[in-house]
Order: C-alpha cells, then structure tokens, then sequence
C-alpha cells in the first residue's frame, strides 16, 4: 500500500475508534496501553524543570564542558524526584517532565522544585567551579508546576512509540517553565498552591510564606505564585 494510502487509513481509524479509557491508581507504563484509542485517566500533578541560558551555554563552552553541566544537571534533578516518590516521563534536551500522584502530589511536587534549586547551587554550580577555576558560568532554571485530570494514551508507530500526557497540568506546567526569569525560580499555578501543606508554603526562622502572588500575563493574568527559596537536599 502506498505511504499516503496508509497514512489516510490510520488516521481515519483513530478518529472513528471509540475511546477505551480507565481510571488510573498508579503512573502507566508504554506497556500498559495499547497504540489504539486506549487511555487511562489521572489526577496527577506535573512538574517541568527547564535550564534557561542553555544556547549561550552551547555558544560559549566547549561541546565536553556542556555536556557535563546538562548531565548533572538532569542527574540531580532526576534523583531528587525519585527520591521524592515522583515518576519521570521525559528528558527533552536541558528540560526533564516528572508526574506525582497521590493526596500529597502538590506539596510534594514544589518540595521537589526547591530542592532542586538549592542542588544546583550547592552542588552543580559549586562543583563545576571547584573543577574548572576561573569559569564563571552560573546555571539557572525554571520549574513549572500544575494540577490537574490528565488523560494518558500510547502514541507513536509500532517499536517506536511513547506516551502522551493529555491535560492543562501537562500544558501549563511546561508553559511556566519557560517564563523568562533572572534568577532559578519555581512557578505554581493558584490550583497547586491552595493545595500546599504547611510544609511547603511557609519556612525559614519566622515561618515565612515562601511564595509571592503574582499574575500570569500571557495566560490573561492568571494568578500564579513564584519562589525563589531553596530546600537543603
């Protein structure tokens, strides 16, 4: 069958598949979907942490110094979720994509972004200057974080395939990491920050709250928070 013959085929059963779709109690795996319209529904919050500064990182650091700060990067980033019981679905170039689930997924989640941003302080950009003396490159990031029902399918073609996390907390999640910021941030929307225990809002000796209100410009000036706190690893 000609390749435009196969593809009008494929699509026009995906558009006419009904929808098998179940309540989720735990993250799917590629493996628990089908590639057809198979989907299973979550209430999870998702957290994207995104270096920013990355083309001029590339620009001006040899392609081996580069490398070593993505790597580290992504490493602390990824043990810290793991270690905070979150899932990691995607390493995307300098950004790494993580769900959490569970009734204390928000507090959790932002636990996770303040932790990573006293990692990359303390341990990557300490440990690249202590390495290379007289550099004066400063890694930074931005964390997004939303909530929300997040409907997950199998998309791809057969042995090349991944999942799809459809829903707003996927969407703004990603989009908050990509607000441009001077300094390492965390962003949460108003539906992840009425959700926070104690815990993660308030700190430091005066018991501080730990995020500023502030108003999401490209999204109609919906109501976000910002922190620029750091929790010790």
């Amino acid at each position: 069958m000609p390749l435009k013959d196969d593809l009008l085929a494929e699509v026009k059963t995906v558009f006419n598949s009904v929808w098998t779709k179940r309540d989720g109690q735990k993250v799917p795996e590629v493996g628990n979907l089908r590639l057809g319209n198979d989907a299973v529904e979550l209430d999870a919050t998702v957290l994207y942490a995104d270096m920013t500064g990355s083309t001029i990182m590339v620009n001006e650091k040899t392609a081996e110094k580069s490398a070593e700060i993505y790597k580290s990067y992504m490493l602390c980033a990824g043990k810290i979720i793991k270690a905070e019981g979150g899932t990691i679905t995607a390493y995307d170039g300098d950004r790494i994509m993580a769900v959490f689930i569970g009734d204390s997924k928000n507090t959790i989640a932002a636990r996770t972004g303040l932790k990573l941003q006293w990692a990359i302080d303390e341990i990557v950009n300490k440990g690249f200057k202590d390495f290379y003396s007289g550099e004066t490159y400063v890694l930074k990031h931005v964390v997004g974080i939303d909530t929300s029902k997040l409907l997950v399918s199998r998309i791809g073609v057969r042995n090349d395939n991944d999942l799809v996390w459809v829903g707003r907390a996927a969407n703004y999640a990603a989009k908050l990491s990509a607000i441009s910021d001077d300094s390492s941030v965390v962003y949460i929307t108003k539906s992840v920050y009425d959700r926070l225990a104690n815990e993660s809002k308030f700190g430091g000796t005066n018991n501080t709250n730990m995020w500023e209100k502030r108003l999401w410009t490209n999204m109609n000036k919906m109501e976000i928070y910002r922190s620029t706190w750091r929790w010790q690893v």
